[in-house]
């Protein structure tokens, strides 16, 4: 059929009646042929499709036709095998269209498959080699490979646990080098354009883009931290591994953005009474960064944190998360004096107002441009100045000590030897007029425990004891504490000088102490250390019984601040009963208490040295060794007979011991 010289041609099927050519389509293409067709365009992909060219080669043998209007036409040739091949082609295109709109809805399928056919091996395999290269692009140039940070990430997305923990470390490594030593300030959507040369374009361009990888990255660290996972095959479970990278890029990144965000992730990992692996490696990595700050806003940022998280949980937590404040460079560097309110800075600069010097208006101006040039120096340096650091030092102080302070109320019993060892060593710190207070907490905490003793444990105490074994409640522990603290307050500053005006009365102490030595010399545990979960990661509070009641001891007798004024009669009641109790004390506790008596004499033999001559008595009447005070007990009454019993002891040290004394008093 001819209408003007030109072809028509079937788009549809061709007949069934026709057994020489094969179906268009097959049901596959019919389907969806029906399912697609309203989204598509046929007619403009057909026009724009490339024609065949024609067949030039054969011979058109049809004679011209006259028209009904009389023009002449020649007709063209109807080949069977022409219109197959135009046939053929429309339905190429067709199955093309089809493949092209179904490709999209199987591609996601076909790549599931494909996964799943492909072991676990050989996918950890191409992982492994796709991290590496992407990680040598952006070590070798990251400016131009910043596109690389999503190839991690995208990586990093899979739902093999060992691809994805591979994916975090690689990540980790990768931005512990090339952050930068600054932080990068977020350019807003808002602000207005600049006119930028090129290469400040770019790096602008590579900051942001680090930013926005870095903050995604810290965010999948902070839901890996929190999902409990498995361990895979005895080695490390996705949780472990993203603590790992929290904690590496806290102590070598600090000062980068979303430090903050990383430090929640891992104070919260803190929150329990049990310590684990991941919580050990948490408490090394912030003691590092607080002995390693030299800023002081990082340190100020994670006390927070840390105080914040253990009143929430009501300091139900472990000690050694408490101890994390012993590395605080305050220590060592703080001069003021601070409570848990208020804090007193040292006058360093001279209180006099200096004479006014006279400069002219030109020097005055000069003068102004060139502080407004340091400020400006100063602040592109990223340097914190003293008076910064200084106030950040004492609002992390003022934190430290409301936290001890609150505990010392609540007495939470697994935590009393940390705060009391902290307070201990920060002694030379703490304000005066907060010292009434505090020595009232201490006498209150010896009360408490002298009746919790005589009453014994309660029943849900010794059910908390029993799950938790290293918080085991030690009383006579607690007293000896609170004892060491006070005397340590007292020494660690001028505050003895004022004593008299604040009304500090340490004589509580100083009783309590001489009446439980007796007690003290039978316990069977005195020479054993007080191992815990925090002896591993920290040397606090770990000292045996014999050690703190030495150290008590020495404030008493040997105070550093005033040895000439201790009274006589308290250094003779103390060495007439240190020689009762050295008859049951161990070996090596007995060598320490004869060492310190040696001391004594050295210092005040013409004050005790009556008690070793039966002819020179200064008292009358009866000793009465279980005195309630020490005045009341009237050691010159008696002699120290001790010293011929321990010159028979079985340790030839001890016996070395009570001869130096003697010597000692003799002289």
């Amino acid at each position: 059929m001819v209408v003007n010289g030109n072809k028509k041609r079937k788009i549809t099927h061709a007949s069934s009646d026709d057994e020489s050519h094969e179906p268009v389509t097959s049901k596959r293409a019919q389907k969806d042929f029906f399912k697609h067709a309203s989204n598509w365009n046929l007619e403009q992909d057909y026009e724009s499709r490339p024609r065949k060219g024609k067949k030039n080669d054969k011979e058109n043998t049809k004679l011209p036709v006259k028209s009904q209007d009389g023009r002449l036409e020649i007709l063209k040739s109807l080949d069977p095998d022409d219109d197959a091949e135009s046939i053929e082609s429309d339905t190429e295109w067709l199955e093309g269209r089809d493949d092209e709109v179904g490709s999209e809805d199987d591609d996601a399928v076909d790549e599931k498959e494909e996964e799943s056919e492909i072991p676990e091996a050989q996918q950890i395999l191409e992982a492994q080699e796709e991290l590496a290269k992407a990680a040598m692009a952006l070590n070798e140039n990251p400016e131009e490979n910043v596109a690389n940070l999503k190839t991690l990430a995208k990586i990093g997305e899979s739902k093999i646990p060992t691809i994805r923990m591979l994916a975090l470390i690689t990540q980790m490594t990768v931005y512990k080098d090339i952050i930068p030593g600054y932080r990068i300030r977020p350019q807003a959507e808002d602000a207005p354009k600049e006119k930028l040369s090129k290469e400040v374009r770019g790096l602008r361009q590579f900051e942001q883009s680090l930013l926005a990888g870095y903050q995604a990255y810290i965010k999948v660290l902070a839901h890996c931290a929190k999902s409990e996972t498995t361990p895979i095959r005895g080695g490390q479970s996705l949780s472990s591994v993203a603590v790992t990278c929290a904690c590496t890029l806290i102590t070598t990144v600090p000062h980068f953005n979303f430090r903050s965000d990383i430090l929640r992730i891992l104070v919260g990992k803190l929150s329990r009474r049990k310590l684990d692996n991941d919580a050990t490696k948490i408490i090394q990595a912030l003691e590092t960064l607080f002995r390693d700050d030299e800023e002081g806003r990082p340190t100020l940022e994670a006390v927070s944190l840390v105080t914040k998280m253990m009143k929430a949980k009501e300091f139900a937590v472990h000690e050694s998360v408490l101890n994390l404040f012993l590395s605080l460079r305050l220590l060592s560097e703080f001069s003021g004096k601070a409570s848990q309110d208020t804090v007193e800075q040292q006058q360093t600069s001279n209180p006099k107002k200096k004479q006014r010097e006279f400069r002219t208006k030109r020097e005055r101006k000069a003068m102004k441009e060139q502080k407004l040039l340091d400020k400006d120096m100063s602040l592109a340096d990223a340097l914190v100045s003293h008076e910064e650091r200084e106030r950040m030092q004492s609002d992390t102080l003022k934190l430290v000590f409301a936290t001890y302070f609150r505990i010392l109320k609540q007495r939470s019993p697994h935590l009393m030897g940390a705060v009391l060892e902290g307070l201990a060593k920060y002694s030379h710190l703490i304000n005066q007029d907060f010292f009434g207070d505090l020595l009232e907490a201490l006498k209150d905490l010896i009360r408490h425990s002298d009746e919790d003793a005589e009453k014994g444990p309660a029943d849900e105490e010794v059910a908390d004891n029993e799950e938790n074994e290293d918080s085991v409640r030690n009383l006579t522990r607690e007293a000896l504490l609170c004892t060491v603290t006070a005397y340590a307050l007292l020494a660690g500053q001028d505050a003895h000088n004022s004593r008299n005006d604040l009304h500090l009365d340490l004589s509580y102490f100083t009783t309590h102490l001489f009446r439980s030595l007796l007690s003290l010399s039978v316990q069977p545990d005195l020479e054993n250390t007080r191992l815990s979960a925090s002896s591993a990661t920290s040397k606090i509070n770990v000292q045996t019984t014999t050690v703190l009641l030495l150290r008590s001891l020495t404030g008493i007798l040997l105070p550093n601040y005033n040895i000439r004024q201790v009274p006589p009669l308290r250094l003779a009641a103390f060495t007439k009963q240190l020689m009762t109790t050295a008859l049951q004390l161990p070996e090596k506790s007995c060598q320490a208490v004869l060492a310190l008596l040696n001391d004594v004499a050295h210092t005040h033999s013409k004050k005790v040295s009556s008690l070793w001559n039966t002819e020179e008595r200064k008292g009358n009447g009866r000793y009465n060794a279980l005195s309630d005070s020490v005045e009341a007990s009237n050691p010159f009454a008696t002699t120290v007979w001790e010293g011929e019993l321990l010159r028979r002891h079985f340790s030839p040290k001890v016996r070395e011991g009570v001869k130096m004394l003697e010597k000692g008093m003799s002289g």
